[in-house]
């Protein structure tokens, strides 16, 4: 009998999905637990499973379609009505909106066509790590994903990687027979595309103005000296992965630091209902994750009641499923203290906008070596290269006033500079 896919309920607060891309065509052979197509809610980007074993027979619901939770997008049997199913699945796809071209379109030659032949077709992309956003922009304008760089993680091919490349095509010269060429230089085409936001991008616009609207925003920052975590990092770094099988990070520091601090200064872990302030009893850290297609923020529940290795490997855990769309509503559900890290990518620091609906967030920048001014036990100064961050508290003055979150990032500093808790 053949096997309904159906758009899975994500969440109780989750009543549509949007189908971002079909990792199968009709007629691919799929097993149970395979992925199978991926979506995006306002809560998670995620791979969905396929729900039986056989053959992909019937595609419902095309790609940039929007629908309700428990609908039919897609039907699984044994194959033997795949060929009619193939069809009624291109009427499908050939009747999809501008934003989701059909199969024959993807992988169009990304040389100008000329005015006798169109591009030749090519096998699928699949193969080329990328976003959703930027395998719908690499058709918009006609590339091979396959001949782009990527210059993302692990290769990934970003937004920017096809906006380049699109750009260096279009730079590039055309070839025109002697007879046909213009006796002056035809100009460079600047591409100027309107690209629909995704459904991600349009919750994070959205949660961003929220915020700001809501918390009065106010930050302050505080200068922390690294180098006893950094060289206590690089001595037992590559033992910590061989017993643990996770590499050692900065990240589960600062967790740890913030978490002894919010402990002291539980006003930083609450958040406003009405007229009142809840304080929460755990700390769920909230640990924002860059990723190509957006921002996410997956939270480490009870995260005060986790030693190192426990923060390490959660932490660990969240960013991969985050960044390879594993996430479930409700592991980014729940955050009472969240940390962002712009420093990853070489900012010094940054002002971070409330998570709401938390009362604060913790901005870490870069760690730099940086001349600083040593005072010894006997009061003698002197200067030496020490490994410095710069940490950034965006709170919401409703709640959290001056002193409190100033005596509230002394202690993270603190904390950091002196640490003595046993890694592992």
């Amino acid at each position: 009998m053949p096997t309904d896919v159906v758009m899975p309920q994500m969440g109780e607060s989750i009543f549509e999905g949007t189908i971002t891309k079909w990792l199968k065509k009709p007629g691919d052979k799929i097993q149970r637990d395979e992925p199978l197509f991926e979506i995006s809610t306002d809560k998670v980007d995620a791979e969905i499973p396929a729900p039986a074993s056989g053959v992909l027979q019937e595609i419902k619901v095309s790609e940039g379609n929007t629908v309700q939770v428990n609908t039919v997008v897609g039907v699984i049997g044994d194959g033997n009505g795949a060929s009619a199913s193939a069809s009624a699945s291109a009427k499908v796809t050939a009747s999809a909106p501008s934003t989701a071209a059909p199969a024959s379109a993807k992988k169009e030659a990304p040389a100008p066509p000329t005015s006798s032949a169109g591009a030749p077709e090519d096998e699928e992309d699949s193969d080329v790590r990328s976003s959703p956003l930027v395998r719908k922009l690499a058709r918009e304008h006609n590339v091979d994903l396959a001949k782009v760089s990527g210059t993302g993680t692990g290769g990934r091919v970003t937004k920017q990687d096809v906006l380049d490349f699109v750009e260096h095509r279009a730079a590039a010269p055309v070839a025109v027979p002697a007879s046909r060429q213009p006796s002056t230089p035809t100009p460079a085409v600047i591409p100027g595309d309107l690209v629909p936001m995704s459904k991600m991008r349009q919750i994070i616009a959205q949660r961003m103005i929220e915020s700001r609207r809501t918390s009065a925003h106010v930050h302050c920052m505080f200068e922390a000296d690294m180098t006893r975590i950094v060289n206590l990092r690089n001595k037992l770094k590559n033992g910590f992965e061989q017993r643990h099988g996770a590499r050692l990070t900065f990240m589960p520091f600062f967790v740890r630091a913030a978490i002894v601090a919010l402990q002291q200064y539980p006003i930083v872990n609450s958040s406003l209902e009405g007229d009142s302030i809840r304080y929460h009893k755990h700390v769920n850290a909230g640990i924002a994750v860059a990723l190509d297609w957006g921002l996410i923020v997956p939270v480490l529940k009870n995260a005060d009641e986790l030693n190192f290795l426990g923060l390490q490997r959660g932490i660990t855990d969240l960013g991969e499923r985050a960044r390879s769309k594993k996430l479930m509503p409700a592991d980014v559900e729940g955050a009472t203290f969240t940390i962002t890290n712009p420093g990853q990518f070489g900012a010094v620091f940054g002002l971070p906008i409330i998570n709401q609906p938390n009362v604060a967030i913790m901005g870490v920048g870069g760690i730099t070596k940086q001349p600083l001014v040593i005072t010894d036990k006997d009061g003698t100064d002197s200067i030496a290269i020490r490994s410095v961050v710069h940490l950034t508290l965006g709170y919401d003055h409703r709640i959290v006033d001056g002193a409190v979150a100033d005596q509230f990032m002394a202690l993270v500093k603190k904390t950091l500079e002196n640490w003595s808790e046993e890694v592992g």
